[in-house]
């Protein structure tokens, strides 16, 4: 049977080892879905697969051993999944129209987690909503904290939550915890100033250790919500690298647009001759330099008043092949 392998892929089907067999990528926006769309993934996989399910490292799920003429019928069957995730489509039952950008993958957040400073994934389908379909190769990560259990810094963007912590000094009893939860687990940004607590914002990276840590309720939460934006970090053959900090208590509508304006910018620099057309957008903005990259994301981008944009970025990491 001949078959498109570029077509294969824009429709979220892999090309595998073995001739005449794919094998099924699902997007899970966030990495949250209802338990009732396992059972459609299990129908899927011992009607059309081999029976295995794989659990990607996207928070995504596989679903191996499928014949290239059963793609069809799968499509068929991830229609539930697609329609009741809320995933954009171009034409239903026909499954999934790209599969440059990855899956956008998240903590589970506040919904669970008290470390967590916002809902991860409200934001995550957020995103995928802003993002998908694209064909352009992306991925995308969001924590709750600096705790950062998704490993957001090993991503081309990597959301980190914040929390501008609030002191109410009259709820306060002086007890110090706070003070020496910043201490061992954060950055020391607290400090005990005549028995009240004095918190240094220079040093705060709005882990929120104070508001978890507190027994009288003292310090809270902003209302707000904040985002440490990393970006670039990677694996790969040449630079793997950790994302370093681009902007800091950033807002949700900036990051977003930040994101959407960064496909405009890879459409306009991605190396012509990439293979599959594809190239890291890490190694564009090594190419184009990070100044011209900047300039293009930052174009109608509304920043509050707090953020912090860094000037200028220098990555590191390992370097297989020296220059």
């Amino acid at each position: 049977m001949d078959v498109n392998t570029k077509l294969l892929k824009k429709n979220a089907f892999r090309v595998t080892k073995h001739r005449g067999i794919t094998a099924s990528r699902v997007r899970v926006p966030g990495g949250a879905l209802q338990a009732e769309y396992l059972l459609k993934i299990y129908e899927i996989a011992n009607t059309y697969g081999n029976g295995a399910v794989h659990l990607t490292t996207r928070q995504g799920f596989e679903i191996p051993g499928i014949k290239f003429e059963d793609i069809p019928k799968v499509n068929e069957l991830l229609q539930p999944i697609i329609e009741g995730l809320d995933i954009n489509q171009e034409i239903p039952g026909k499954g999934y129209t790209a599969a440059g950008t990855r899956n956008v993958s998240a903590c589970i957040g506040n919904n669970v987690c008290p470390f967590a400073n916002y809902n991860t994934t409200n934001f995550a389908k957020r995103i995928e909503k802003a993002v998908f379909p694209n064909d352009l190769h992306f991925k995308i990560a969001l924590t709750g904290c600096p705790n950062d259990c998704i490993k957001a810094r090993m991503h081309d963007f990597g959301i980190i939550g914040m929390t501008k912590p609030q002191y109410d000094k009259d709820r306060c009893v002086s007890c110090g915890a706070c003070v020496r939860a910043c201490k061992k687990k954060a950055t020391g940004a607290l400090s005990s100033v005549n028995y009240k607590v004095e918190r240094d914002h220079s040093k705060c990276i709005g882990c929120g250790e104070c508001v978890i840590n507190c027994p009288t309720a003292a310090w809270t939460r902003s209302k707000e919500k904040y985002y440490r934006l990393a970006i670039m970090g990677r694996t790969g053959k040449k630079n793997p690298r950790l994302a370093e900090d681009f902007i800091v208590w950033a807002d949700e509508d900036s990051i977003i647009k930040i994101i959407q304006n960064t496909y405009k910018y890879v459409t306009e620099y991605i190396a012509k001759d990439a293979p599959g057309g594809k190239e890291h957008i890490g190694y564009i903005v090594d190419r184009t330099g990070f100044m011209e990259f900047k300039k293009w994301v930052l174009e109608d981008v509304n920043l509050g008043e707090d953020a912090i944009v860094k000037h200028n970025i220098y990555w590191s990491g390992i370097r297989y092949v020296q220059n």
